[in-house]
């Protein structure tokens, strides 16, 4: 697997939250949902997106915008436009404090409010992810607060727009995996424009896997997390000295080879202790660890938590969603700390990419 790929493999929405939106001018609703991660796409009339305190936006229909929670954001017709819709954690929807889940649901997955004599209301379609991904959490933490990418960038991606619109509004078997995989799909393909662009501001140790040596050194530590590495075995393996592989690849990453990987391993780690099947020892010697105490005391000092109590969290964010009044179900996430790698960078707040 390249870096790229399992930076990208993170997006697996399990349940995602899709809904269609009608609302007639004017109109502005508040987002508090508190979810890492959102996509919003107009396919009627345009909207304005207020990331708390960034500069609004601008959508026109077909553009992609990818917000990053858990921050708060409004969206709107006008940027004057003021909120009188709140939607919260669990996708609760209220209005003064009282819910009008009922009172404008409109259909299957669609949800809103129209006024007689609006012949062309806006349509917005949004897709929420309830939980985080472990590994994409890497990736999560360096995405700007927005990113847009315009309409017309890719064909594929539009089309998958287009039959996103159909089948949200569709209630069959299996249907909810068919949206998962469609968000899915559109959430990599503006990820993917993001990271080609060169002035996309992903961070460095992103764009290293394009690097001759780098690159090299960062397949090997994914594909084989488990193997007793040291600085000077990768440095063999991809043909350098182990001084100058050090060098270039905390210049380009942001942190020294062993220090990826144990975040790395950990990240894995996490991943891997969502599968009730494995054991803790099993987990700790697919990621490198000798033994259990040895991967729990890792997990411990740099989470905050034991393997165990964060599989027991996780396990509960899967399948103890909390109900509530809203157009969705609540699923709460704890968030893993960073590395120190993603604590020294600040991601950027908003980037609109170039239409190609």
């Amino acid at each position: 697997m390249d870096t790229l790929t399992g930076l990208l493999d993170g997006p697996k929405a399990r349940g995602a939250f899709l809904l269609r939106s009608v609302l007639s001018t004017p109109w502005a609703l508040r987002i508090e949902d508190r979810a890492p991660l959102s996509l919003i796409t107009m396919l009627d009339g345009a909207a304005w997106i207020l990331p708390d305190g960034a500069e609004p936006v601008l959508v026109r229909p077909g553009d992609l915008a990818l917000l990053r929670g858990p921050e708060g954001y409004t969206v709107a017709d006008h940027p004057r436009s003021e909120p009188d819709i709140l939607i919260g954690p669990g996708q609760i929807c209220s209005r003064d404090g009282a819910s009008v889940a009922t009172s404008m649901a409109l259909g299957v997955r669609t949800w809103g409010e129209t006024r007689p004599g609006d012949r062309r209301p806006s349509v917005m379609l949004s897709g929420t992810y309830l939980a985080e991904h472990e590994i994409g959490r890497r990736l999560l933490g360096h995405l700007p607060t927005l990113l847009v990418r315009p309409a017309g960038v890719d064909t594929t991606e539009d089309t998958l727009v287009r039959l996103l619109a159909t089948e949200v509004t569709r209630a069959e078997p299996g249907q909810e995996v068919v949206l998962d995989r469609l968000l899915d799909l559109l959430v990599v393909g503006v990820l993917r424009s993001w990271l080609a662009a060169p002035d996309g501001e992903a961070p460095g140790w992103l764009r290293a896997q394009a690097d001759e040596v780098v690159g090299p050194a960062l397949r090997l530590l994914h594909d084989d997390p488990a193997r007793p590495w040291t600085v000077a075995a990768l440095a063999t393996e991809v043909g350098v000295s182990r001084a100058g592989l050090a060098r270039r690849f905390t210049a380009l990453v942001g942190e020294p080879p062993m220090a990826y990987l144990a975040n790395w391993r950990l990240a894995v780690a996490a991943d891997l202790l969502r599968d009730p099947g494995l054991t803790v020892a099993a987990v700790a010697r697919r990621v490198g660890y000798g033994d259990a105490f040895a991967l729990s005391t890792a997990f411990k000092r740099v989470r905050g938590l034991t393997p165990q109590e964060h599989r027991r969290l996780a396990a509960s964010a899967e399948t103890g969603g909390v109900p509530g009044e809203g157009v969705g179900d609540v699923v709460r996430d704890v968030p893993a700390e960073p590395s120190s790698a993603a604590r020294s960078a600040v991601p950027p707040t908003t980037v609109v990419l170039a239409a190609g």
